[in-house]
């Protein structure tokens, strides 16, 4: 027999909850009335939008993805785990493997044809990077020519491809034929250098708002990397951002993470009444995620309260065998720390990959004024990488 709910309970049902006029739509919309004003701060996994309150217009910033440099520096990086993979099929059987291979050589050689320090100092031309220019060309000549001439002789001599080996003399950089330096070296420094220049550019954008801290509302809309990834405060890299250039201040209890809202489109904004439609959809968004909340508070304020609690991250040590949070970083050689975390994000599928290098960027930058000329970078500020052909313009 089909059932079917009664349907005077179903209208019993729709007057509290379901019906747009129902009792708990329009306690949210009050509630959203009485707050038009309160400032309202969207994140996407691209961009920031700052709604002031009051009718007043938004203010935006683009924080990763369409940025200078940001292509640049993950191509880089990528080569890191790209030789692995390569490995992986071969050792699948995937017949494929050595035409991509000899794809992936062919583009390499073709970039360290055309880098050059006066690409990323007067080109890409990245703030936060600046005085550095010479050292990434390096970097990234170098990152080019090993992955060139590794796959070159894995395809002559597949046994280099074996994970031992491959490990030892690629990602270590350990024994006699290893390389000058470390693959990890190279991934901690590019994860780094992309962070340092997102956090340097969204601390600034943030600090030049006028933004009443402690009555923010923060909704984090959308999709923030995999589909998995950044769905809690201690996998976002957005919220130890914002809860650091708030000066903490920053209620973590207003901030909320909404994977299925609708990404913010910024060319709308430019027209006043879509701009006003996508602000009160927003408010809306965050009114019936949190408007229970106030009432729980009157409701049953003698019974114990919830209150979200920043954990402190893992210390990763020697004997560290498992971690369940992203490790800290206690300084730029840390590297078991630092390779844990590139570890970590690859391996739990709710981390966002940008984190592996931002929380040490953020600590620096947070301690410095905001300073990227005073931050250490892992795998960069005190490694050499062998000049080769990079043209000095």
């Amino acid at each position: 027999m089909h059932y079917k709910p009664n349907s005077d309970f179903m209208r019993l049902f729709e007057l509290f909850t379901a019906a747009p006029d129902s009792i708990g739509h329009t306690l949210q919309r009050q509630l959203g009335a009485a707050r038009a004003d309160t400032p309202l701060l969207v994140a996407t996994g691209t961009d920031l939008v700052l709604f002031p309150g009051g009718g007043r217009p938004p203010a935006t910033v683009n924080f990763r993805i369409s940025t200078r440099g940001f292509f640049e520096m993950t191509a880089i990086s990528h080569l890191g785990i790209a030789i692995p993979y390569l490995a992986r099929l071969r050792e699948l059987g995937d017949p494929g493997w050595e035409t991509a291979a000899r794809d992936l050589v062919a583009q390499c050689r073709t970039v360290g044809e055309f880098n050059d320090v006066s690409y990323w100092r007067d080109e890409v031309a990245v703030a936060a990077w600046r005085g550095r220019e010479e050292k990434i060309a390096d970097l990234v000549d170098y990152t080019c020519s090993t992955t060139a001439d590794y796959l070159e002789r894995a395809i002559a001599s597949p046994e280099l491809l074996d994970f031992e080996r491959l490990r030892a003399t690629l990602l270590e950089g350990e024994g006699p034929d290893a390389v000058p330096v470390p693959f990890n070296d190279m991934m901690a420094a590019t994860f780094a250098l992309s962070a340092l220049d997102g956090i340097h550019r969204t601390l600034k954008w943030l600090s030049e708002q006028d933004i009443a801290w402690p009555e923010l509302m923060v909704i984090i809309a959308g999709r923030a990397g995999r589909f998995s990834a950044g769905l809690t405060w201690e996998t976002n890299s957005l919220c130890p951002l914002l809860h650091e250039a708030s000066g903490r201040e920053l209620d973590p209890a207003k901030l909320i993470i909404a994977p299925f809202a609708p990404a913010v489109e910024i060319e709308e904004l430019a027209d006043r009444e879509a701009c006003a439609r996508a602000e009160q959809l927003y408010r809306k968004i965050w009114y019936s995620s949190l408007s229970s909340v106030e009432m729980s508070r009157v409701m049953w304020p003698d019974y114990p309260a919830f209150r979200r609690t920043i954990d402190r991250a893992p210390v990763v040590d020697d004997d560290t065998q498992v971690i369940n949070a992203m490790p800290v970083v206690r300084s730029v050689d840390d590297k078991r720390a630092i390779v844990s975390r590139l570890r970590y994000v690859m391996e739990d599928p709710a981390a966002q990959l940008a984190t592996a290098g931002s929380q040490f960027m953020l600590d620096q930058l947070s301690a410095n004024g905001n300073r990227p000329d005073l931050v250490e970078i892992p795998g960069f500020t005190h490694t050499t990488y062998p000049a080769g052909t990079t043209v000095r313009r």
